[in-house]
């Protein structure tokens, strides 16, 4: 029953924050774009960090079952890291012309 509670308070207090948030959005008088990057790229980096450290322990979970816990780990962190440099890989290969997130 305890962590129904600890799970309720964490839920609402995520809401809460979100509400907290827009409502210092909607009462200021001048938008500052600098801010508003900063922000957003912020919570960007949060959101996809958050799913990537949720895909890194299920994958480890599932290794683990089928090589064992330690060669598991070792597979699924190796993994992660060359799935980062094959994104990097491909970033530096296509031409920033075609690149539609590089500023032109």
């Amino acid at each position: 029953m305890t962590s129904l509670w600890i799970a309720f308070g964490l839920t609402a207090f995520a809401g809460l924050s979100t509400g907290i948030g827009s409502l210092i959005a909607f009462f200021t008088k001048k938008t500052n774009p600098n801010f508003l990057a900063v922000s957003l790229g912020f919570s960007a980096g949060v959101m996809i960090y958050i799913s990537l450290i949720e895909f890194l322990t299920q994958s480890k979970t599932s290794l683990s079952l089928h090589y064992g816990v330690y060669q598991g780990q070792w597979v699924s962190s190796l993994s992660f890291f060359v799935g980062i440099g094959m994104i990097w890989l491909i970033d530096s290969v296509i031409p920033s012309k075609n690149n539609l997130h590089e500023p032109h």
